[in-house]
């Protein structure tokens, strides 16, 4: 059986003592990782490979069954785009096949940032209105001139929420090389980001919203790290898991407490699409092959 306290409550129950304590404001990562249970910041091999055999797609299904709020799927999220400069060739002229990337599954860590006014951008909404339906505290809990980038946690796909509608860029090229050396696994972004060809050069997934030629500074402040945050309604805690995965074009987040019952479920859940598959590839009617094995 999941939790079935609000995931809002216990995120506030969990982070409330650490904002009123001023020891924990400090700005090395070393600090922030201890504020995250061991069970959530580590994951099984054997989970691991477990997950690695199902899609996006899967998992999405077992959440829906669950009633996970938007069955975990961060809506128009999509890596960022191709270089225009033309493929690589080799001596003979031809065009090398490039090996299709592969799925990423990693623990979430988060950043949540908020609206600013500057001169080019006067009618940014005021902070505090901007997050009241996005952070679990009203306190920053990043330290004053430490840029968030210096607070990635490693061995996390990292989950940034930028207020909707602005046109800066929260992740550019500086940003996400601080963020690729300290051991982010991956950045997905529900904002925009720039600096494109740098961004391709790190070797991680890097996926987002929308792109920018705009530094954050115009429009957009860093306001907390591992921290609840939405994404298109879905709801992500620090130590959820999270599916990238390129061949479905979805990133999907798992909640911690939900992970066991997934695991649980997938199996069946496609054998029983399998089944329905190869009935009507054999000529069987759709409703008559969900009947039989649904």
């Amino acid at each position: 059986m999941l939790d079935s306290t609000p995931r809002r409550a216990r995120s506030e129950e969990a982070l409330s003592s650490h904002y009123w304590d001023d020891s924990w404001l400090h700005p090395t990562v070393a600090v922030l990782v201890t504020q995250l249970s061991p069970a959530l910041t580590t994951m099984s091999a054997e989970q691991i490979q477990a997950l690695s055999a199902y899609s996006a797609c899967d998992i999405a299904d077992a959440l829906l069954k669950l009633g996970v709020p938007g069955a975990g799927f961060l809506p128009d999220i999509k890596p960022i785009p191709s270089s225009p400069s033309p493929p690589p060739t080799i001596a003979d002229g031809t065009i090398p096949t490039l090996a299709p990337p592969r799925k990423l599954i990693a623990r979430a860590s988060t950043a949540l940032f908020i609206a600013k006014n500057s001169d080019s951008f006067p009618e940014a909404v005021p902070p505090l209105a901007a997050i009241s339906q996005s952070l679990s505290t009203g306190f920053s809990n990043i330290p004053s001139g430490t840029p968030y980038a210096d607070l990635t946690m490693p061995d996390t796909i990292l989950i940034i929420s930028q207020p909707h509608g602005q046109s800066c860029a929260v992740v550019g090229g500086i940003m996400a090389q601080r963020m690729v050396k300290l051991g982010a696994r991956g950045i997905v972004v529900d904002g925009r980001v720039r600096d494109l060809e740098t961004l391709r050069g790190l070797n991680v997934p890097i996926w987002t919203k929308g792109t920018s030629i705009v530094g954050a500074a115009g429009e957009a402040k860093a306001w907390a790290v591992d921290v609840q945050i939405y994404v298109g309604g879905v709801s992500i805690e620090p130590g959820d898991l999270v599916m990238i995965d390129p061949a479905e074009n979805g990133v999907v987040a798992i909640p911690n407490q939900a992970l066991d019952e997934v695991l649980r479920m997938l199996p069946k859940l496609v054998e029983a699409d399998e089944n329905v598959m190869a009935m009507v590839i054999s000529g069987g009617e759709v409703g008559e092959a969900f009947r039989r094995f649904r």
